[in-house]
């Protein structure tokens, strides 16, 4: 016969003395029965009492009010963003208005320019003509000033020096900024001419005088504060071809553009010409006079500060590094 096999003592067997049989394993008998802390208990009991949700129900909620949160913000991004995107009619309007005005002041402008050339020729024809039998030698004198400080026109032989962008000038936000031709770039140019023997020089038919200035503004560049189209910049200067050809070759001007094409693509050329026009700008204004005995004139050297040596200077102005 085969041994009974024992059965295992339930929990909370007693025996005849009405001790449990597990009583010697009470740490592990409190961690079977009870497996959470009883403060756990007490705080359900307590919510319970004050009628609140569970945590896992309060959990709940919290993330169906961030989930619905997230939706409204993303509503209200996307809404914006079509919003600035959106071309709006009265900044359309505006817009094209500006550039209306902008179009309609500088027509008014070069119309003006026009008009003070032409006061300007009338009256210096005008001047002419009462000086030619009153006095001819103060006559001849006037007119040779006026080829040299730039208020009439002149034509004959000469150089044109080309400057164009590096990469044909294209917009891109991308490009390397000295890739622009630069004012510094255009001065540089204009007084190796006037070094070269220059009698008259214009930068994209804008004459230049004494009093001329080249500056940026922007990308742009303006002579005389007349803005230049670009992206080739055009300089005229009239002398003799072959001599100032020569004599601009010794100048620092042509390493200077080398450097240039080599480093940031700007292209240039040098051709002699045979003719070349150039405009005048009028009249120059008299900015200060002085009276003067007649015997302290100088008859070979013309009227006191008219500048009869042929030579202009643009206005001297510190070249700023290219980056």
């Amino acid at each position: 016969m085969t041994a009974p096999t024992p059965r295992r003592p339930t929990a909370g067997a007693r025996d005849s003395g009405g001790r449990r049989l597990d009583e010697s394993m009470t740490l592990l008998v409190e961690v079977m029965e009870r497996p959470l802390d009883p403060g756990y208990a007490e705080a359900a009991a307590r919510r319970a009492a004050r009628g609140e949700a569970p945590p896992r129900a309060r959990r709940g909620i919290g993330m169906v009010l961030l989930a619905l949160l997230g939706v409204l913000l993303g509503l209200l991004t996307v809404s914006a963003a079509r919003e600035l995107r959106a071309p709006q009619a009265e900044v359309a309007a505006a817009r094209q208005l500006l550039e209306d005005q902008i179009v309609e002041r500088r027509q008014t402008g070069d119309s003006l320019r026009e008009q003070s050339v032409d006061l300007s020729a009338q009256i210096e024809a005008l001047q002419h003509s009462a000086l030619a039998s009153q006095d001819p030698a103060l006559l001849q004198t006037l007119r040779l000033d006026a080829v040299v400080n730039g208020s009439t026109p002149v034509s004959g032989p000469g150089l044109v020096v080309t400057l164009a962008d590096g990469g044909g000038g294209l917009e891109d936000s991308e490009a390397d900024p000295g890739a622009r031709v630069r004012d510094a770039d255009v001065q540089t140019v204009v007084n190796a001419l006037w070094a070269s023997g220059a009698e008259a020089v214009a930068v994209d038919d804008q004459r230049l005088t004494s009093m001329s200035a080249i500056r940026n503004a922007g990308d742009a560049i303006l002579v005389d504060l007349v803005p230049l189209s670009g992206p080739t910049y055009v300089v005229h200067a009239i002398g003799d071809s072959d001599s100032m050809q020569t004599a601009y070759a010794r100048t620092g001007a042509p390493a200077y553009l080398q450097l240039l094409g080599s480093r940031y693509g700007i292209s240039s050329s040098v051709v002699p010409q045979s003719e070349l026009e150039l405009p005048g700008v009028g009249t120059q204004t008299l900015r200060h006079a002085e009276p003067v005995d007649d015997d302290a004139v100088d008859e070979d050297a013309g009227v006191p500060g008219a500048g009869g040596d042929g030579v202009d200077e643009t206005e001297d102005e510190t070249q700023e590094e290219r980056p």
